[in-house]
């Protein structure tokens, strides 16, 4: 099963509902790149009137965990994942529509791949960017997913 925009839109709303509600939306998802927005409102906003630290977590998360989340589908094995660390810079106010992109689904391959292959779990930092709708560089996060063949 191929996991859709559409797919990970509906999976938000009955899992994710706060990033729902406050318009954290999938655009396009393949085997190398995720790519999720969310626009600045009253909902999702910060007292400084900019989109809160929160929300752009949420969005830029999304796209790691949809990546590794199409990559364990594909493979076919029982795998776990979990969330392990995460880091983020902010360098400009966020208004607008926010577009959050990760173009590292060549690592997940490796990870998944050695994880099968030594029944041990590997960790995977995957990076991505925040840019407004002029695309200038907004934030930077970096999350760190550990995965493991379930026995």
């Amino acid at each position: 099963m191929n996991i859709t925009p559409k797919k990970l839109n509906a999976f938000l709303i009955f899992k994710l509902p706060a990033a729902y509600v406050t318009g954290v939306r999938a655009k396009y998802i393949d085997d190398v790149k995720c790519i999720v927005t969310v626009k600045h409102r009253w909902i999702n906003q910060n007292p400084f009137k900019s989109l809160f630290w929160a929300v752009q977590g949420m969005a830029a998360e999304l796209t790691t965990g949809a990546l590794i989340i199409n990559k364990v589908k594909a493979s076919g094995e029982n795998i776990a994942m979990l969330l392990v660390k995460n880091d983020a810079s902010y360098s400009k106010k966020a208004t607008g529509r926010i577009t959050f992109e990760c173009s590292e689904g060549h690592l997940v391959d490796e990870t998944i791949k050695s994880a099968i292959e030594t029944g041990l779990g590997k960790q995977v930092t995957l990076n991505v960017v925040g840019k407004n709708s002029e695309n200038i560089e907004v934030s930077r996060f970096s999350f760190t997913w550990s995965v493991k063949v379930r026995s």
